[in-house]
């Protein structure tokens, strides 16, 4: 049986929460989604949060919240899921990217400073830049800071993968360093709501804006209406937005899930502290980690030194796979897509992104995996590179 790269975990108290809600009155737009999104603000230490179907929907609000639009531009890492960049595009706005740090993967506060200077001297900043915690390791967000309050531009983090991170002394998600936040509720993620997002802020405006988007931009604030209520019943649409409303049956899945969010988290910190002890003799280079920040280890990245294994990037995979091992790779180049190449982009404009691509694996890790099923996928890469 394959051994899968990232795997739910579902509980009988998970099971027995959505079970509730379904014996409930509400299926959807009820008093669970709320819950849900306090255990989320408590646990990363926002004041707001705002739960949606996706975090794609997540960031698509985001921008939207903080005004993206024609004419506008947004930067993102090019090493993370299209939908980082898509929804800059979704809005009308222009989307660029600023390489990696070649040690931690996440967006380089250096070349994001080389990219501004020239921005700045053209007359070409961006209005939002989202950096992109990959893996679960947060990126260096005070250095990022500080270059958007040097040049007054947004900030959106996308910590899809970083739901229980730590950095700087504060949780991954209290927008110490940024706007907004965004969790991840997939599957495979840390905690799952099956399908689900969450935008976290600690502004108000934001938070409400945010709310309109996530229903039709339809509000019951009578402050906000262009006339006076015509009865109890009255709501307006104030503004377009969409249908991006989370399910009670999701929100209830992820309500008890963030039960055992720090649960999840310890047992992914002790894999990969393991993972580090077992792989530190094969000929590859594993995960760095800032000094001030601790993952929560969504993923485990290996680049393998092909030059001393003689095996080619693929080759490596298909025989992970053939062995039994769920390997995945996080992520192509966006910019390196079709649809971004029609855009303007090529191979070669972001090398260390490049670089990573070519030999960059990530190996199993989730919260149920047990020592044994670590031990096999250590048993079979070293098998495969020795």
């Amino acid at each position: 049986m394959m051994i899968p790269y990232g795997k739910q975990d579902i509980s009988a108290e998970d099971i027995a929460a959505v079970s509730e809600v379904l014996r409930s009155d509400f299926l959807t737009q009820g008093p669970v989604v709320p819950k849900f999104e306090k255990a989320v603000t408590e646990a990363v230490k926002a004041k707001y949060g705002v739960a949606v179907n996706s975090a794609t929907s997540a960031l698509h609000i985001a921008c939207l919240a903080l005004g993206v639009g024609p004419g506008d531009r947004v930067w993102t890492s090019p090493v993370t899921f299209v939908a980082s960049a898509n929804c800059a595009l979704y809005c009308g706005a222009d989307i660029s990217f600023v390489d990696i740090d070649p040690d931690t993967y996440n967006l380089c506060p250096k070349a994001l400073e080389q990219k501004l200077i020239v921005a700045n001297d053209e007359g070409t900043l961006p209005k939002v830049i989202i950096p992109v915690h990959l893996a679960g390791q947060s990126c260096d967000m005070e250095a990022i800071a500080a270059l958007a309050r040097q040049y007054d531009i947004r900030v959106i983090e996308d910590a899809s993968h970083a739901i229980g991170a730590d950095y700087a002394g504060d949780a991954v998600g209290s927008c110490r360093f940024s706007d907004i936040t965004v969790f991840s509720f997939h599957p495979v993620k840390i905690v799952t709501t099956a399908e689900g997002g969450v935008a976290v802020t600690n502004n108000l405006q934001l938070a409400e804006r945010m709310q309109r988007l996530r229903s039709h931009g339809i509000t019951r604030d009578p402050e906000l209406m262009t006339k006076a209520p015509d009865g109890a019943w009255y709501y307006q649409q104030i503004e377009l937005g969409f249908n991006y409303r989370m399910t009670e049956m999701q929100a209830a899945l992820g309500l008890s899930q963030m039960q055992r969010l720090s649960l999840f988290v310890e047992r992914r910190r002790g894999l990969a502290k393991r993972y580090n002890e077992l792989l530190s003799d094969l000929p590859v280079t594993l995960p760095q980690q800032l000094a001030d920040s601790a993952s929560s280890w969504h993923l485990y990245i290996v680049r393998f030194h092909l030059e001393k294994i003689e095996k080619t990037h693929s080759q490596i995979f298909d025989e992970c796979r053939a062995a039994g091992i769920g390997v995945n790779l996080h992520y192509i180049p966006i910019h390196l897509q079709p649809y971004y190449s029609d855009l303007g982009f090529k191979q070669g404009d972001y090398p260390a992104a490049e670089a990573y691509y070519a030999n960059a694996i990530s190996i199993p890790l989730f919260h149920s995996m047990t020592d044994a099923q670590q031990d096999e996928v250590v048993r079979v890469v070293k098998e495969i590179v020795l």
